[in-house]
């Protein structure tokens, strides 16, 4: 009697799709699965969903969704998406306006529930200035807010529903060329989801985003998702997932990332290394020094979240979920553990001074090297935040210009 091959893969090979781009994130096409959340802070709240998008990211989260639903939020998104380490999508559910404005504000994608936004001409605009822009939109079909047209149709949500509403929805989008989509058709039943979106496979060549809407609270919730997310990974459907739980969002990705990492769709990390973007305010050549940081790094093969920050003006506070970290001041680098500043280095040495700070958080913890900490460090950092500020402003990245364009935009609209 023969026995089982373990090193061959149970899953079937996943079914090829285009691929389009969320921010640097690929999607589709044979691109590694990505995983998604979405913030539950006000998206006007600055400071905390920034916070909040550094957290996901330090739990396996590629790709991070805030709600765009009043103006406030719409100026928040313009603050929010040049210091995200991770690509920004826009949530929008019945006005165009919003749409608009997050486009204004940056977003790196947008997601329009055509149960909710139902004028042809204004899906339509919004397609129009989403392809000027080079954002790509999802389709996000819910079965709780299907059109009543199409619930009426087919008799319910029915999988059959679910992806007639997206394919009305690409319709729309195919009158005016625009073709950087990905799908989704969610419901919180495990078994019409897993039936929608094999419809939707065999349907559409479009990336499709996994989830099963409305999965409810831990554990309950947990089983629910991966119930209906790994049937369909297993089958070889599906380019991204989100988690909908009723938990803190950070459960959402690492029950994601965790997932593809037991079936063996994404590889396990020791090193977790997050960078804030390039932007206005950063004092160093932030992807540079990111890049060395990684491959010093990966050759410790240390089990840490390490983070590169641009300037100590937000960073350690940003990344404080972080195991460690460095933030750039004026020529100057300030180590940080868990947000605290712990030592000044010079610039040339930021990199060696992580590797060097990881060796002994592996070797000493993190309690012991916090209380081994330069008490003169904060006040150094504090002086840098200082200069910093003097030097430019407290709007480095011109958020106000888009913010005036937002205003000007949802008062037209």
């Amino acid at each position: 009697m023969g026995g089982v091959d373990v090193t061959s893969s149970p899953l079937s090979p996943r079914r090829p799709t285009r691929q389009i781009h969320v921010g640097s994130v690929a999607v589709g096409g044979g691109a590694p699965i990505s995983v998604q959340s979405m913030t539950t802070t006000k998206t006007a709240d600055v400071e905390g969903t920034l916070a909040q998008v550094y957290a996901l990211a330090a739990n396996g989260a590629d790709i991070v969704r805030c709600t765009c639903n009043e103006r406030a939020a719409a100026e928040g998104l313009a603050q929010i998406v040049p210091r995200s380490p991770v690509p920004i999508v826009a949530d929008i559910h019945f006005h165009v306006e919003m749409a608009l404005a997050a486009l204004e504000a940056g977003v790196h994608g947008l997601r329009l529930n055509p149960g909710n936004l139902r004028k042809p001409e204004e899906i339509k605009l919004v397609a129009r200035e989403a392809k000027d822009r080079g954002v790509p939109i999802r389709i996000g079909v819910n079965a709780g807010s299907l059109h009543p047209e199409i619930y009426e149709r087919f008799g319910g949500a029915t999988p059959e529903a679910l992806v007639e509403s997206a394919r009305l929805e690409l319709a729309y989008f195919d009158e005016v060329g625009f073709e950087d989509v990905k799908i989704s058709v969610k419901a919180s039943s495990v078994a019409t989801m897993i039936a929608a979106y094999r419809l939707a496979s065999e349907t559409f060549d479009h990336p499709l985003h996994l989830g099963v809407t409305e999965a409810g609270p831990l554990p309950g919730g947990l089983l629910k998702a991966t119930a209906g997310i790994a049937t369909l990974l297993a089958e070889g459907i599906g380019d991204t997932l989100r988690y909908s739980l009723t938990a803190d969002p950070v459960e959402e990705a690492r029950a994601g990332r965790q997932l593809l990492e037991s079936l063996g769709l994404r590889e396990r990390k020791g090193l977790d290394l997050i960078a804030c973007p390039s932007c206005g305010r950063a004092e160093v050549d932030v992807i540079t020094v990111a890049t060395k940081a990684q491959a010093a790094l990966d050759e410790l093969n240390v089990p840490l979240q390490v983070a590169v920050m641009g300037c100590v003006v937000n960073g350690p506070g940003e990344a404080r979920h972080a195991d460690l970290g460095i933030a750039a001041g004026r020529h100057r680098g300030h180590l940080f553990i868990r947000g605290q500043i712990v030592r000044v280095v010079k610039e040339d040495e930021m990199v060696d001074a992580l590797v060097d700070e990881a060796r002994r958080i592996v070797d000493e913890g993190v309690e012991a090297r916090l209380a081994a900490r330069d008490e003169a460090a904060e006040a150094a950092a504090a002086a840098d935040r200082a200069d910093l500020l003097d030097a430019k402003g407290a709007d480095a990245n011109r958020a106000g210009e888009r913010i005036e364009r937002i205003r000007a935009r949802v008062e037209h609209e």
